[in-house]
């Protein structure tokens, strides 16, 4: 609890992945991917039970094995790779309270893919959006190389042209400003009734940043991502 108040964690790990099959319980290091979000996970000073939301038996079994529950299997029709992730959390939170005959105040969703978050970010996500009263605290982690000044648009004759922030010209890209950040998916902590009034996990005029290190913020999609992952995990010493 923080302050009196419920929080399910929540992680989504759905079994059908078109670039990189199985990649939830691919093993980075010997270490299932999901594995490193699970063990982060558990270690929450405020998360009151934490689940796996999967239609993926293999993927239950893994999740098992490493002390998450998976007390339910996710339904096909929000399992699919067009279904918002907002939906399946949305819907693990209602299986949760109709279980327990308990209400959460904050849903916080980790999702697998990141497997760098640290327990630190986990329980700060959940001490800001309690401190705030946002709709949502989201992980974000600044850009350069990808900072919207580098981002240009072609004229029909070939030209580069700014595409919607001036470029400044030899620019460093530590310099270029304002300071640009982008959601990498790692931490979404929800406020219970934006949730269920909204079925999105973050609002537009309402939703707090969580930054984190660019190293904790990899996303593992492609298969290149794994040998990156392999290599940060024996940096960070996690494996």
């Amino acid at each position: 609890m923080i302050n009196g108040k419920q929080v399910l964690g929540v992680t989504l790990a759905r079994g059908g992945s078109k670039s990189v099959p199985s990649k939830n319980i691919r093993p980075i290091a010997g270490v299932p991917l999901i594995a490193f979000t699970i063990r982060e996970a558990l270690k929450s000073k405020y998360i009151d039970r934490y689940v796996v939301s999967t239609d993926d038996e293999r993927i239950a079994e893994v999740a098992r094995g490493y002390g998450a529950e998976v007390p339910f299997m996710r339904p096909a029709h929000l399992a699919t790779d067009t279904a918002p992730s907002g939906a399946a959390v949305h819907h693990a939170l209602q299986f949760m309270e109709n279980l327990g005959a308990v209400r959460y105040s904050y849903v916080t969703e980790l999702m697998a893919t990141n497997p760098f978050k640290t327990v630190e970010q986990i329980d700060r996500s959940i001490e800001m959006i309690d401190e705030s009263g946002a709709d949502a605290v989201v992980a974000v982690t600044r850009v350069f190389d990808q900072h919207p000044a580098r981002v240009k648009q072609m004229t029909e004759d070939g030209r580069l042209v700014d595409f919607c922030v001036p470029e400044p010209l030899e620019a460093r890209r530590q310099d270029l400003g304002p300071p640009a950040y982008i959601r990498c998916g790692s931490i979404y902590t929800t406020d219970r009734e934006y949730l269920m009034a909204t079925k999105a996990r973050y609002s537009a005029d309402n939703t707090y940043a969580l930054v984190v290190p660019e190293k904790e913020s990899v996303n593992v999609d492609e298969e290149i991502d794994f040998v990156v992952a392999e290599v940060l995990a024996r940096q960070l010493g996690l494996v």
